[in-house]
């Protein structure tokens, strides 16, 4: 009798599936026929009999989560739609440095919802990173000319967070013996809180005041202005940097692009820091963001500017090539000695304010200055008409005193939709922008004075027909934005295809696979993508009246309530944004405990040797001495070490940082002793949530012993990452550590942490992204989560078991399993044939893949992570192309290729080396450019040839080439 082949779930009509299957079927590359077939190739005969040999039995969730079933799409963007139209979109005159701004259609179709751009990841592999770096190049020089400084990064989180780098950057680069820091008064107060929060455990006393009268009177190492000031006046800034530089004190301005359009620019004015965010250039305000923050420094500081710097180098044909610059590629490979721990950036709105630029040009961004800066005066000159005081000086933002009229006025304006500042108890402020149109101005002046405007006749009173917010020595002379790349792409036409031109230069996950470990390169649904750019999201104020954002708010909890669910902690905060502020949060909610507890002594902080360069580096940031713990041979930490330094320093301990499942890949059996030997001798855990993507609905790192954990929402919670940023990392921490997560002092947060301050601009970090990881929960649902780290855990032991027959596999944990990632050793290969690991990870290129992630944690390695989205095929077309390479590499180690001239070694190749005249290599320019079926199918070419990183390193130029450079 035969036996009926089983129905697939692939098979089965979507009718027929739950509404979590249908979505989790989706998500899931493998369907059933192909786990089953993976499942026997390691000789199991269940999913559950994998999860039983993989995670240890201690920490093994037996039961489901407690939430609900997945949704379906409709089903979960209809409700989402419901909490969006909750969200009450005024026009907002609340300024401090977020602004109303048109998103051009062409750069927001083409860039913030392209998946060709926000798939793609960190430009650690030059090569194929071309049309981002170029962007990011772009960026780079757009803020050095603006900002008037020698040498640009390419962008930092928030205005507020890099204005606390600048503070640090002055520290170390200012050889003072003065201690204190100085920061006006008219800075904006969510980056002096900020900037307290950071200075409190580096020993820093934070001066604030008018440094018009004050700053004589104290020793400082640096000074943060603002230009133009909070509250709209536009200081001196030229005296006040002569001030500080008289008692040798270092400055930072921050300031604002647009209006540079038309001032002085900071560099011209002596300035040593320039700092700012060019949210205003093209980006939504979603609630605070994500949006590009940029730091700017004169050319003495550029081996000390925290984040990354976009350099032009060559490739081995001589021809220009992009690349991270290495002094600058990542502060935190310096671990403990770091001086920042920026990991992430924002390259995908950096990439969006740069492309604003180049489409407006620099005749455009002075059309909408000049626009912006007039509308200002037409409402300061018909204020001060109807008897109000304000500002004299200003761009854009105005500051009205109204004595006991505040509330009268105020509700006013919330009745015909518009949103004021409160300032103080008898004044009101307002900030235009490039959306602000007539009416808007009569709405605003019957706000104040219940009088019509007349506004055509009021512009012509204005004296000589122009305004006068700005003086004519404050007024900016010299030319911006001559590159010819920001004067030619002003047409639609000539702007798409530029977009375009630089797209096809990156690879993405359009293309394929993204095996980076530690990184979980996983799909970003379309889904879950579409509600960013509604207007309930993205168009709301962060510091908007509360009940204008209920449905932000409820989305915001209830993606809070899961993620409490998920990992087992008692309290969310949500707003580090990005994974290295969530570390610098939690550590900071410990030691906060721990210093309200009279503990404040401890500050030893232990860290295994595998670790992720950024927890030593965060650790430094809070001033704690990081010991090393040992890994064992196994590469599990080595529970007697960390016993015997937890017991030497049981005095001062004050944390242990683990990453779980280890940075090796494996889920380590003594994860509850660790956890208990760090609480018996007084220490607090926090566990780095990097590989949270091997424990969602298995294990529960606060049910483990662990304390507090940040989670890479922009890894396991599927926001893309957006070819370097952006990215979030919450934190989630136990019942009494909730007293310490960040608060913030213009929204402040409902909770039991009144006074802690914060580590981000708004309150809830960039939450305009957050219904990303709200749709990834709700659509998968208790079960679909589960299921997707079980496939996560199933890929990556099938992938290790298949490479396994030709590479070395570092690390395994119990029963010869990995996690969600496996380490291919490389160095026995390399001692053997002279190939190293760069080699392979540039050979994957021709192949059509991205490289994994190399030399980390282990130098010599590759370490590889498949995700649960990739598709069996998918897997072995990569365990072919690895396999195929591992062929290629016994050719040079028998000779018939020489070390010096094989494919490996000449990787990538282009179309310029399909092309050449001349062909001087030992094998065939078929074998160079089409080394599989796959990539004969299907081409994705690199276009430029291995970047050389010593010439970049030699010689450091990190604005826009001529454009004779690129017609070459």
């Amino acid at each position: 009798m035969a036996v009926e082949k089983p129905i697939t779930d692939r098979q089965r009509s979507l009718a027929e599936l739950t509404s979590n299957e249908a979505f989790t079927q989706r998500h899931i590359g493998p369907d059933a026929a192909a786990q089953h077939s993976m499942l026997s190739e390691l000789g199991l005969n269940s999913i559950d009999e994998l999860m039983t040999q993989t995670v240890p039995e201690s920490i093994y969730l037996k039961d489901a989560l407690t939430m609900d079933e997945g949704k379906t799409e409709q089903q979960a963007l209809a409700y989402l739609k419901e909490l969006a139209d909750q969200n009450t979109v005024n026009r907002s005159y609340i300024g401090t440095g977020y602004y109303h701004t048109y998103t051009p259609n062409v750069i927001l179709r083409n860039i913030l919802e392209n998946p060709g751009w926000y798939t793609a990841y960190t430009p650690y592999q030059p090569e194929i990173s071309q049309g981002r770096l170029e962007m990011l190049l772009n960026f780079q020089q757009m803020v050095m000319d603006l900002t008037g400084m020698e040498i640009a990064n390419a962008s930092l989180l928030d205005e507020a967070t890099a204005a606390a780098e600048a503070m640090t950057l002055c520290r170390r680069s200012n050889r003072s013996k003065h201690q204190a820091f100085f920061v006006a008064d008219d800075v904006h107060p969510q980056t002096i809180d900020v900037i307290k929060t950071r200075a409190d455990y580096l020993g820093i006393p934070v001066v604030v005041g008018n440094p018009e009268t004050e700053l004589d009177n104290v020793e400082v190492f640096g000074v943060q202005l603002q230009y133009p000031g909070t509250y709209g006046d536009i200081a001196n800034i030229e005296k006040l940097v002569a001030k500080a530089k008289a008692q040798k004190a270092m400055v930072s301005v921050a300031t604002d692009l647009l209006a540079l359009m038309l001032l002085k620019s900071p560099g011209e004015l002596g300035a040593d820091v320039v700092i700012g965010s060019s949210q205003r250039f093209g980006v939504p305000m979603g609630f605070g963001g994500p949006h590009a923050a940029f730091l700017a420094a004169s050319e003495k500081l550029k081996r000390s500017v925290p984040g990354r710097i976009i350099g032009v180098s060559k490739d081995s044909r001589g021809n220009q090539a992009l690349r991270m610059a290495m002094q600058t590629r990542e502060q935190h490979i310096r671990r403990e000695k770091a001086t920042s721990n920026i990991c992430t950036a924002q390259a995908l709105l950096a990439n969006m304010a740069a492309a604003y630029a180049i489409y407006h040009g620099p005749e455009g961004l002075k059309m909408i200055a000049e626009r912006v800066h007039r509308s200002t005066s037409i409402v300061q000159h018909a204020l001060t008409a109807a008897g109000f005081e304000t500002n004299e000086t200003y761009f854009d933002t105005l500051t009205v005193k109204v004595g006991d009229k505040q509330e009268t006025i105020y509700q006013r304006a919330l009745e015909s939709g518009c949103n004021l500042r409160l300032v103080s108890t008898d004044r009101l402020g307002l900030s235009l922008d490039e959306t602000t149109t007539a009416e808007d101005i009569a709405d605003l002046f019957r706000a104040f004075t219940e009088k019509e405007l007349n506004t055509a006749e009021l512009d012509a009173a204005i004296t000589g027909g122009k305004a006068t917010g700005i003086a004519d020595d404050q007024r900016r002379s010299d030319a911006v934005l001559t590159h010819p790349t920001f004067n030619s792409y002003h047409s639609e036409t000539d702007m798409l295809r530029y977009l375009k031109r630089l797209e096809n230069k990156d690879y993405s996950l359009t293309h394929g696979m993204i095996p980076l470990g530690s990184c979980t390169m996983k799909l970003n649904a379309t889904a879950q993508m579409i509600p960013v750019t509604w207007n309930g999201f993205a168009n709301v104020h962060p510091f908007a009246p509360k009940d204008q954002v209920r449905g932000y708010e409820t989305m915001i909890r209830e993606l809070g309530d899961a993620l409490v669910e998920i990992t087992g902690y008692d309290n969310i905060s949500m707003q580090p944004n990005s994974g290295a502020q969530g570390e610098y949060a939690g550590l900071l909610a410990i030691r906060n405990y721990q210093q309200a507890n009279d503990e404040g002594h401890r500050n030893i902080c232990l860290i295994p040797s595998s670790a992720h360069g950024t927890n030593p580096a965060s650790a430094s940031m809070l001033d704690m001495k990081v010991v090393i713990v040992a890994c064992d041979e196994n590469g599990n930490v080595d529970v007697d070490d960390l016993r015997a330094k937890a017991e030497k320093h049981a005095d001062h301990l004050s944390a242990l940082m683990v990453t779980y499942p280890s940075t090796h890949g494996v889920f380590e059996e003594q994860i509850r002793e660790v956890c208990q030997i760090v609480h018996d001798n007084g220490g607090q855990v926090y566990m780095d949530g990097a590989n949270m993507n091997a424990q969602v609905g298995v294990s529960k790192p606060g049910d483990i012993g662990s304390d507090v954990s940040h989670l890479n929402l922009h890894k396991t919670f599927a926001i893309p990452h957006g070819g370097g940023g952006p990215g979030m990392g919450p934190i989630g921490v136990k019942a009494h550590l909730a007293p310490y997560l960040p608060n913030h002092v213009v929204s402040p947060l409902k909770g039991d942490n009144e006074g802690i301050g914060a580590v981000a601009a708004a309150q809830h970090g960039s939450a305009a992204i957050l219904p990303i990881s709200w749709m990834y929960c709700v659509l998968l649902g208790k079960e679909g989560l589960r299921q997707s780290t079980e496939m996560a855990i199933l890929n990556a032991n099938y992938m290790t078991e298949k490479l396994s027959a030709h590479y070395p596999v570092l690390y395994r944990g119990r029963n010869n399993k990995v996690a969600h990632e496996c380490i291919v050793d490389i160095r026995p290969i390399k001692e053997e044939s002279g190939i190293s690991e760069e080699d392979i990870a540039k050979r994957l290129m021709d192949y059509g893949f991205h490289a994994p992630t190399m030399s980390f944690p282990v130098a010599g390695t590759l370490m590889i992570e498949p995700t649960e989205s990739e598709s069996k095929h998918e897997l072995d077309r990569f365990i072919e192309a690895m396999t195929a390479i591992r062929e290629e590499i016994r050719k040079v180690q028998d000779g018939e290729w020489p070390l010096d001239n094989n494919p490996l070694v000449n990787a990538p190749h282009t179309m310029v080396d399909l092309a050449s005249a001349e062909w001087d290599r030992p094998y065939s320019r078929e074998e160079a450019v089409f080394p599989s079926q796959a990539t004969r199918a299907s081409k994705y070419w690199p276009t430029v040839n291995r970047v050389d990183n010593v010439y970049g390193d030699r010689h450091f130029i990190c604005s826009c080439p001529s454009i004779e450079t690129y017609q070459d």
